[in-house]
């Protein structure tokens, strides 16, 4: 009779829960996940990167067996790193792995539950399409998207689909950051007022591949793959290996690096994007053929859109010929400063009482504090299992099993990537570009920016 009794309050539970899980748009799939299941879940890789084997692979790693979760199938469209890709998770994860020549064999053979996607810069939105088409969950790198048309497209069709969507935002994963956008939001900095990013290194090699450069050949891949939605051009190798240096296939900087750091802007203001953005820049340095700029800044205008007496200014400063490699966020109020540098809250700069005395106002300093026991942002292109992406890629990993919303939703990539898309249009015009609320283009000189 216990044992009966037992089941039938199992069973019972279990039924209401189901329920519950149907009304809230899940599937049975993800029903049976949010109960905690031992499925084990398959991970397919998209793009055998660099990326992927020095952090992705590192982090994935040090959860897997906890959370249950394994590597099954590599894609890549070149043989080499498709043949690499599935010899390295091999010997990681002690069982075969099947190489796919393209996504459309990897999810015809419904091999996968979730996929990595580190592909090259404007193929991410539309990789993401393919997965959550296909049921997958999707671990997407950034930048999301480098136009707009993919931007919405690939934003409808995860928002059309219950699949979880982990954008590589991996800030949002770091307990300093959480620690300063709760401090913000808290009201205790008091107005945001100025934003000051930079990132700088000194790296010839950076974004280079002239090894691989003598291995690629266009037989050993498929080019028009490739290219997906860009126009078509004869085959070049720099163009697929080095395409962070090229447009369109990469902005460069403002999509590499600026993704990230404009992302914390969003997120500790809760403004989605721009109200305007122009940028400077040029190659001064590195004359190697490249077409997207070694230096840039770009100057970034925030605040609501009904109301420009209000607001702030965001700077963002990128340069590859003199740098260690240290990136830094520095958010500013009346009463000092938060220091993404020193992870610091602090009253430097802040308004002192001998100047507001002269104005007969009250002083204005923030109180020193920590803003927590910190993961390091380890930037470097060999970063391994830094602290930042493992949580990262955890977090994706438990929201798989939970169904719950990862810490860097669609909706984080869809704002960086206007961000992105807004500076890379003022790059390519010379002019102040901007964002139009009810088509969601972005606008340069009154029209719709197209690369």
């Amino acid at each position: 009779m216990k044992n009966s009794r037992r089941r039938f309050i199992q069973q019972t539970t279990m039924a209401s829960a189901g329920l519950l899980a149907a009304k809230a748009g899940f599937s049975a799939q993800s029903y049976r996940r949010i109960l905690g299941s031992n499925d084990r879940v398959r991970v397919g890789v998209v793009g055998f990167s660099d990326r992927h084997r020095s952090t992705h692979m590192p982090c994935f790693m040090n959860h897997y067996k906890e959370l249950n979760f394994d590597i099954v199938a590599v894609s890549d469209i070149w043989n080499k790193r498709r043949e690499e890709g599935a010899a390295q998770w091999k010997e990681k994860m002690g069982h075969d792995i099947v190489a796919c020549r393209n996504n459309e064999e990897l999810y015809s053979k419904k091999l996968v539950d979730a996929v990595f996607i580190s592909t090259a810069d404007f193929q991410h939105a539309l990789h993401a399409i393919e997965a959550v088409k296909a049921g997958c969950d999707a671990y997407v790198e950034k930048p999301f998207a480098e136009t707009m048309e993919d931007n919405r497209a690939a934003l409808k069709a995860i928002k059309a689909t219950d699949r979880i969507v982990q954008i590589g935002s991996q800030r949002r994963s770091g307990s300093n950051y959480h620690a300063a956008n709760d401090f913000i939001k808290s009201g205790k900095f008091g107005p945001i007022t100025m934003v000051e990013l930079t990132w700088n290194v000194n790296q010839p090699g950076r974004w280079r591949r002239p090894a691989l450069l003598k291995e690629i050949k266009e037989e050993d891949t498929d080019w028009k793959r490739y290219l997906m939605n860009r126009p078509y051009e004869p085959f070049d190798p720099r163009k697929y290996l080095e395409y962070r240096l090229f447009w369109p296939y990469s902005s460069g900087l403002p999509g590499q690096w600026m993704s990230h750091q404009i992302d914390t802007v969003h997120w500790f203001s809760g403004i989605e994007h721009p109200r305007s953005v122009v940028a400077n820049g040029g190659i001064y340095m590195w004359k190697d053929g490249r077409k997207n700029w070694d230096t840039i800044t770009a100057v970034f205008d925030y605040g609501p859109l009904n109301d420009a007496s209000t607001g702030f200014q965001v700077v963002f400063g990128s340069r590859m010929h003199n740098g260690d490699e240290r990136p830094s966020e520095v958010y500013y109020s009346n009463g000092g400063e938060l220091n993404l540098i020193t992870n610091t809250v602090s009253p430097k700069g802040g308004l002192t009482k001998r100047f507001a005395d002269e104005m007969g106002m009250q002083p204005n300093l923030l109180p020193e504090q920590s803003l927590s026991a910190v993961e390091p942002v380890i930037a470097s292109a060999n970063t391994g299992g830094d602290k930042l992406t493992s949580n990262h890629v955890r977090n994706w990993m438990e929201c798989i099993r939970s169904r719950k919303q990862p810490n860097a939703p669609v909706e984080a990539g869809y704002s960086h990537s206007i961000a992105t898309i807004m500076t890379n249009a003022a790059v390519h015009s010379g002019m102040k570009a901007t964002f139009d609320e009810k088509t969601q283009e972005v606008m340069v000189g009154g029209k719709v920016f197209k690369y």
